[in-house]
């Protein structure tokens, strides 16, 4: 007993959400670097922090390179995963299921069938556009038909309450998608060669034409609809219970439902109208920050943000940098690493029962 009292007391260490916030932070503080400073045209670490300063650097091009390319592109890269991700943890809360994704809702397919729109049909209707708009024409199209998808699931899963409507929600994505993915095979048709072409390069997902113009309204509505997920961490934890025990408590599950759906939609439309079509970011990060840090949203969140942002700030180097002169588009190395991931994580839960 006197030894026990004699012990000194034991010190808390970090938390598993702290520890992985800290390496996450010290990745996502190395893949800005790296982005910024390897590429076709390398950057010395000299011109670098010259250029940051606000000084002069040595090679009189990195200053262009680095704040007309790459500075926005990899903004643009951390602020697209970040939001996929954080989308994929909403989708994943509302149907407590981890293969949920943003795609789950139909609304990529929605933001896709714009773009596809305004690619094969933007030179018909170009002469009624002011020419100052017509270079957000493909971004606003991908934009209005992510919001445009979800509006549709919104409205149609209205007719049905509680814990019916989310099964309801999903059943009308699929047939959404499917609706979608039908009207792209039938504008890919009737589409010339250039316009083919520059629709499946938007499709594969790129952040090599990033705009700044586009930059700004994107980051925008990628923040306002981040800091709407992140207002509903508590309710999120107890939409874990289940529906109707959440409802006992004094959630009201339709609210939420249609503020993730809307929260979702801005921050697809704004994602595709910087990078077109990317998956599987929502689809694994949000799994495997919850299996490091745990259920909690409060955590949870940020975690899956940071996360995100890491993720495809990495795959875009990647892509930069694999084919050099030349790049590969950052949506088919997100596919690459996503894939054998999905099918590791649909392994793992068929093995546990599909529970």
């Amino acid at each position: 007993m006197a030894s026990l009292a004699a012990s000194p007391p034991r010190q808390p260490g970090l938390s598993r959400p702290a520890v992985l916030g800290l390496a996450l932070g010290g990745l996502l503080l190395a893949s800005i670097i790296a982005n910024l400073r390897l590429g076709a045209v390398a950057i010395s670490g000299a011109d670098l922090l010259a250029v940051l300063a606000g000084a002069t650097p040595a090679d009189p091009s990195a200053e262009l390179v680095l704040m007309g390319i790459r500075g926005p592109r990899m903004v643009a890269a951390m602020a697209v995963g970040a939001g996929l991700a954080l989308a994929g943890a909403a989708m994943q809360a509302l149907f407590r299921n981890p293969l949920a994704e943003p795609g789950l809702l139909g609304v990529s397919t929605g933001a896709a069938l714009g773009a596809a729109g305004w690619l094969v049909a933007g030179g018909t209707v170009a002469a009624l556009v002011p020419a100052g708009l017509l270079p957000f024409g493909l971004p606003l199209m991908g934009f209005l038909g992510a919001v445009a998808a979800i509006v549709l699931v919104l409205a149609l899963g209205a007719r049905s309450r509680g814990p019916e409507a989310t099964l309801l929600m999903l059943l009308i994505g699929i047939g959404v998608n499917a609706m979608g993915g039908a009207l792209i095979g039938m504008a890919s048709y009737v589409a010339t060669d250039t316009e083919l072409r520059a629709l499946s390069t938007w499709m594969m997902g790129s952040l090599a034409q990033v705009e700044q113009a586009v930059l700004v309204p994107a980051l925008l509505l990628l923040s306002l609809a981040a800091a709407g997920i992140a207002t509903t961490a508590r309710s999120l934890d107890l939409l874990a219970l289940g529906e109707a025990p959440a409802q006992h408590l004094g959630l009201d599950t339709d609210r939420l439902r249609r503020l993730l759906g809307l929260m979702v939609a801005l921050i697809v439309g704004a994602a595709v109208a910087l990078s077109g079509i990317i998956g599987f970011v929502g689809l694994i990060v949000p799994h495997i920050v919850r299996l490091i840090a745990g259920p909690g949203h409060r955590a949870l969140l940020p975690l899956v943000a940071l996360g995100g942002a890491v993720l495809l700030s990495l795959a875009d180097l990647a892509a930069r940098l694999v084919a050099l002169p030349a790049e590969v588009p950052v949506g088919i190395v997100m596919a690459l690493v996503g894939a054998p991931a999905f099918l590791a994580l649909l392994l793992g839960r068929v093995r546990g029962g599909l529970q």
